[in-house]
């Protein structure tokens, strides 16, 4: 069943619009067609989602944490949950917060992804952050080409897959077909896409391609993808 999975993006307690990466100049939402509020309880509440991706902005930027709204969240529907984990004491906070723990490459090492493997099995998802077609990673053992590094995932027992494209979230810039036609049958797990995702027509598209899943918010706000098809 292909899942379309609501993003909530946490900044300093509030829901902010995510754009191309640039988090200094996020804001809360506003002007959305499904709640109008930005706190993340009320957003909630209006959305009544079936799952949810939630990233905690704070702590990705070093800044804070939102580790207590969170957790409450995740007591009332499904999360995965991207805190910017670098090293394995982040991926034990956010295992006791959320279901599913995110381990990001621009943030986290190949040692941290599959120590967290072993020691959280079944409860970890692996985001491939991209930027302008290139992996995002400080770590020499994962600089490698996205399907290069698909197939190395595939000897590590992860859950899920997150193709996420950070220069295209916020934008409903479309999805690249070619790129996700290349990688989409090279990996053993489950892949979920995020980052432009424009409509009901790109959903169409993904599902053909045999993606998993994808990561929706501005759709979801502007009215792009009905409200029922998260819920």
């Amino acid at each position: 069943m292909f899942r379309i999975i609501f993003v909530m993006d946490l900044l300093n307690g509030s829901v902010v619009h995510a754009v191309k990466g640039e988090r200094s100049k996020y804001k809360q939402i506003q002007d959305s067609m499904i709640c109008d509020s930005s706190d993340p309880f009320e957003v909630l509440s209006s959305v009544k989602p079936h799952e949810l991706y939630i990233a905690d902005l704070d702590h990705i930027q070093n800044i804070g944490n939102n580790f207590g709204i969170i957790k409450k969240i995740s007591g009332q529907t499904r999360t995965m949950v991207d805190i910017g984990v670098k090293n394995m004491d982040d991926v034990q906070k956010c295992a006791e917060i959320s279901d599913t723990v995110i381990i990001g490459t621009e943030t986290a090492s190949l040692d941290v992804i599959e120590d967290a493997a072993i020691q959280f099995r079944g409860r970890i998802n692996v985001s491939i952050d991209m930027k302008n077609g290139s992996v995002l990673t400080k770590d020499m053992n994962m600089e490698l080409r996205t399907e290069d590094f698909i197939k190395r995932l595939n000897e590590i027992e992860i859950n899920e897959i997150i193709l996420l494209d950070l220069g295209k979230v916020g934008t409903v810039a479309g999805i690249d077909e070619i790129f996700l036609d290349d990688v989409a049958d090279l990996s053993t797990h489950k892949i979920i896409v995020g980052g432009g995702i424009k409509n009901l027509d790109d959903i169409d598209k993904l599902r053909r391609l045999g993606i998993n899943g994808a990561l929706a918010a501005t759709a979801l706000h502007n009215g792009n993808i009905p409200i029922d098809f998260i819920r």
